[in-house]
């Protein structure tokens, strides 16, 4: 699969200081790395395919902002690297369309075994019921 690349214009990258390994370096440098990237002002989807990506990533949006963070190396560059590798990878797998699904029905084994256990379930029930009279 070839991986969706997002223009370097409509990224907006943020640094912070990092947690983790670095000893007193983690201290002084701002190697986390927030990625930021405006689905809904993009030019590189066209309305169909932003509308299948805000879908499939309607949770991670805020107000049509997909964001990433990445802070697990001790470098800012390699974090800059995962971070928009990530970002990529989860629009590209959000462009891709849901296979639709095909209607089944349910075997006769699995009726079978769905009605013995409701049957189980209503004598269980039954037993637990005395009859006053």
């Amino acid at each position: 699969m070839s991986r969706f690349h997002l223009p370097d214009d409509e990224l907006t990258w943020r640094f912070s200081r990092s947690s983790g390994p670095g000893g007193q370096h983690v201290n002084t440098s701002d190697t986390r790395v927030e990625l930021s990237w405006n689905l809904s002002a993009t030019s590189a989807l066209t309305d169909e395919e932003r509308q299948r990506v805000a879908t499939a990533l309607r949770s991670r949006l805020r107000d049509g902002v997909l964001t990433v963070a990445s802070s697990a190396y001790r470098s800012q560059h390699r974090n800059r690297e995962s971070a928009r590798v990530r970002l990529e990878e989860l629009v590209a797998a959000a462009l891709v369309p849901a296979r639709p699904r095909r209607a089944t029905r349910a075997s006769r084994a699995s009726r079978k075994r769905r009605r013995e256990r409701e049957q189980r379930r209503s004598a269980l029930k039954r037993e637990r019921h005395t009859d006053w009279s």
